[in-house]
């Protein structure tokens, strides 16, 4: 009796007792899914909104059969409800005379409705800037730091809350993208015109996917084969002689059977040096992607899969200008690097809907990655091959009714990795990491002005050990037109020190790993805690839309894997954190619609980033306390055959940034204790021909800023002092660029 008990009680959250329920989506006229869309039933106060796909689920209502649709800018649509399943399309409300279009769509949208603190960037807003890859796609968007991690790789290093790429989910369709092996080039493996979609959700995430989230997390959606165009093109160059084609070819073999295939290259084959250091301002090398999707749609069946299918293989070459791979490689005679990479990855999604319970949904993720890297930096050799099998199997449903639902299931992940370090020593640190665990997540909302997302997941990890990793947020409408969110939970992630750390690898610090009782590198897991609040109010200003957004997240951690080149300018020591470190952020933004199609989005961020080092407590080095962003956009009227203006112009104002101690080095070769504030500007126009062809140009750093002393003893790179890493603005200067997009419809 006892056993029956117990099982009743496990399959009681996966029993659910429900009338007959509606099951549908909004979109626009061309297909694009509605955040927040309200959805009621015709004269009552019974309803929901859409999430980020579009989708909303509503219980079939006794006193009527009509749903009322609305969304700002939008005709209002009162639909019929005949069947469990409905698509409904919103129109832009128009000027009858001129057909004048009064509201557009924003390209980065903050939903009052969501319960976590999301903001969807769509492709409108990623064609603001070149976005050659998905590292260059947010410098539009002020909730993301973007900086060059080192003067020799020319890689960009991302930032959220204060805190490196690490400690962001990097996701790409809500399976994990971009960790472990990946983690220093991953975003530049990503081509921008694959992407059709990006969430940003600030602090602790959702427990489906996974434990390491800490500062928040990233997903990106690629482009779908039902809805993508038969053909697209884009070609793109810069007068720093880099290069890139992209093109995608759409079959659609039935009603049900789509595919894409999207190929990429990119080169750059100029050698540039604009500061006269004798070493590359940007490597040299090519990128050749391809990625063939498939997706599977049976309407009737209630079933949709996408299979991914991708190789890439990337090769960069660094260094001093002279410098012959051929003839120098791992020699004295000049100093350079190569980073070679090769990426094979099998993805598959499956989802489920029961036709008869539209409420309920099975999800089923798989996906196989092959990372292989090849590099060394002048005498410093650097070898990581990660096999990884990713597994995640959900289920959704209700519990009695839809303002109680709930996400379950468990999820495997094993990586194999094969790890060479060859520095001032030599260590072969292959191992296999493999994880299992299961979540459960519960979300309540009473359909008006309240909703909470409480989830919890237990793991085993063979290195991590049995852990429970909780989150809880919180969303609450006040009065209209506003939000207040609240969010909490915890962390934790191995850290992969040498993979997450390669810009250290092109100086001549010694590396030393203090801690050796570790389970990873001798180091303990990393454990932090991350707590939020936000506040968002829409209004009118002056009879101009306006939304102010206010931000504030701490993150305190219980231990890290502490990265020290505080130490000694000759060292970079990893060490199990004694004491405090913490990362507290705050934002505030002011996005208003001057006039008809001119925004104006502005934001200013103030961080407070510490951790407890060897020599004491001390602000991270290269972090800019104060921020200043602001991005102007304005496009004109479109005209009957497609053409139209659109300008855009971003500003980015960075303080003062503390630099790692440099002191007891010869007076030519110390540094200032902090780098100086400066200021970063983009521009774009783009001109659209008709609704098949546009041209764009644009340029980057026009104010044509470039950091001194870039490379500590740039002249003698196999010196003692040599220290390409000091990095805290651009090293190019002004960068120009032109590019066309075509595309049939």
């Amino acid at each position: 009796m006892l056993q029956k008990i117990a099982f009743l009680l496990f399959l009681l959250p996966l029993i659910s007792f429900s009338q007959e329920t509606v099951k549908g989506i909004v979109v626009d006229e061309n297909n694009e899914p509605f955040l927040g869309a309200n959805v009621f039933w015709f004269g009552t106060s019974v309803g929901t909104t859409t999430d980020v796909n579009g989708a909303f689920s509503l219980e079939k209502s006794s006193e009527t059969t009509f749903l009322v649709v609305s969304y700002i800018g939008y005709a209002t649509q009162k639909v019929e409800i005949t069947s469990n399943e409905v698509k409904i399309v919103l129109k832009e409300v128009t000027n009858l005379k001129e057909v004048e279009v009064i509201k557009t769509k924003k390209s980065t949208e903050h939903s009052l409705f969501a319960v976590t603190n999301v903001q969807t960037m769509g492709q409108k807003e990623l064609l603001k800037a070149a976005c050659c890859n998905l590292s260059e796609s947010f410098s539009t968007n002020p909730s993301i730091d973007v900086n060059f991690s080192d003067a020799v790789t020319g890689n960009r290093q991302i930032k959220m809350l204060g805190l490196t790429s690490p400690y962001i989910l990097m996701t790409e369709e809500n399976i994990p993208a971009v960790r472990g092996a990946s983690q220093a080039y991953g975003l530049s493996f990503v081509p921008g015109t694959w992407v059709e979609s990006i969430q940003i959700t600030k602090g602790a995430g959702s427990v489906i996917n996974g434990y390491e989230s800490i500062s928040g997390q990233i997903n990106y959606e690629v482009l779908k084969p039902a809805d993508d165009i038969p053909f697209f093109l884009n070609v793109y160059g810069s007068n720093d002689s880099r290069y890139e084609l992209n093109a995608h070819f759409n079959q659609k073999y039935s009603d049900k059977l789509s595919s894409t295939l999207f190929i990429h290259g990119n080169t750059r084959i100029g050698k540039n040096d604009m500061n006269n250091d004798g070493f590359l301002d940007n490597p040299i090398g090519k990128q050749v992607n391809i990625l063939n999707r498939w997706q599977y749609t049976d309407a009737e069946k209630g079933l949709v899969s996408f299979l991914n299918l991708r190789y890439m293989n990337d090769e960069k070459q660094a260094g001093e200008v002279n410098f012959n791979p051929d003839l120098d490689k791992f020699t004295t005679n000049a100093w350079g690097s190569e980073v070679n990479t090769e990426k094979i990855e099998i993805s598959n999604k499956t989802g489920y809907v029961f036709l008869e319970m539209p409420y309920q949904s099975f999800g089923f993720q798989n996906s196989f990655q092959s990372h292989k890297q090849e590099s060394y930096f002048g005498l410093n050799q650097y070898n990581i091959h990660q096999k990884s099998y990713y597994s995640n199997l959900l289920f959704n449903s209700i519990i009695s009714n839809t303002k109680n639902k709930f996400t379950t299931g468990l999820n495997f992940n094993y990586d194999v990795y094969d790890e060479q370090v060859a520095l001032n020593f030599t260590q072969d640190f292959s191992r296999i990491d493999n994880s299992i665990g299961a979540f459960f997540e519960y979300t309540y909302d009473n359909l008006d002005n309240f909703s909470l997302v409480a989830g919890a997941r237990v793991d085993n990890h063979n290195r991590l050990g049995t852990f429970v990793t909780p989150r809880l947020h919180l969303r609450y409408n006040p009065w209209e037109d506003a939000v207040i969110r609240a969010s909490a939970g915890r962390g934790k992630r191995a850290a992969n020190i040498f993979a997450e750390n390669q810009q250290l690898f092109a100086s001549s610090r010694q590396f030393s790993i203090l801690n050796s009782d570790g389970k990873l590198y001798g180091l303990n897991p990393e454990i932090a805690w991350n707590y939020g609040l936000s506040f968002i109010q829409k209004f009118k200003f002056l009879g101009k839309e306006t939304e102010l957004v206010l931000d504030y997240y701490q993150t305190d951690f219980q231990n890290q894997a502490v990265v020290d080149i505080d130490f000694s300018p000759q060292e970079v020591l990893f060490y199990n954190l004694d004491g405090k470190s913490f990362a507290k952020s705050f934002q505030a933004e002011l996005n208003v619609e001057l006039m008809m199609h001119l925004n104006l989005k502005t934001a200013y961020k103030y961080y407070d980033v510490q951790t407890q080092f060897q020599t004491g407590q001390l602000e991270r080095a290269l972090q800019a306390k104060h921020r200043v962003f602001a991005n102007l956009a304005y496009e004109t009227h479109i005209k009957e055959k497609g053409q139209q203006w659109k300008f855009d112009f971003t500003y980015s104002w960075l303080g003062k940034q503390r630099l790692p101690f440099t002191a007891t080095n010869p007076e030519a070769y110390r540094l200032s204790e902090y780098a100086p504030a400066f200021a970063v500007m983009n521009a774009q126009v783009t001109r659209t021909f008709s609704s098949k062809f546009e041209v764009y140009v644009g340029g980057e750093n026009i104010g044509n800023y470039r950091q001194d002393n870039a490379i500590v003893q740039s002249e003698n790179p196999f010196g003692a002092y040599f220290d390409s890493s000091m990095i805290y603005g651009p090293v190019f200067g002004q960068m120009y660029y032109a590019g066309l997009r075509y595309n049939i419809k």
